[in-house]
């Protein structure tokens, strides 16, 4: 998995029941006002069109939450001690620091470098990034309706 040392936090994704395969990391780097996020993630499910009345897997959900635990819990819906979306400034969904861009699965690998002004690194140690089984459609309230959890990674900061 992609490592950076001049990251100030990372967090080590692993899968969780629904699909364990996942494993990656995320790097938190500080940027002028801001953050450069780099994302390698592997092991993810492959797109599945929506079906009937079946939400589509993928692209994926991809967020920073509040809480700071990937305890799985429950095995049918796991991390539910992450709690909600990160948002410190009390935003409706769409606009929470935590709203990140969605991943995509190609042949079950994604990397991804981004920026954000919504946070610095040093915010984020501590709270907890998943990957969601469904794209967020940044409207509903409060989550984005983005279905599962599927993998947990929990945000250190990077000695």
């Amino acid at each position: 998995m992609y490592y950076d040392k001049r990251a100030k936090a990372i967090a080590t994704i692993k899968g969780g029941p629904i699909w364990p395969q996942v494993e990656g990391t995320a790097c938190f780097l500080d940027a002028p006002l801001g953050t450069y996020i780099v994302v390698h993630v592997e092991g993810l499910p492959p797109y599945q069109r929506a079906e009937d009345s079946q939400s589509p897997i993928g692209p994926l959900g991809f967020h920073i939450h509040e809480g700071n635990s990937c305890e799985i819990g429950d095995p049918d819906n796991p991390f539910l001690d992450a709690r909600g979306h990160y948002n410190p400034d009390n935003q409706p969904h769409g606009n929470h620091a935590g709203d990140l861009p969605v991943l995509f699965s190609m042949d079950g690998k994604a990397i991804m470098v981004f920026y954000t002004n919504r946070f610095t690194p040093e915010e984020v140690i501590g709270r907890t990034i998943l990957i969601h089984q469904n794209p967020d459609d940044y409207r509903t309230q409060p989550a984005g309706n983005s279905g599962l959890r599927l993998a947990c990674g929990r945000i250190v900061r990077n000695y």
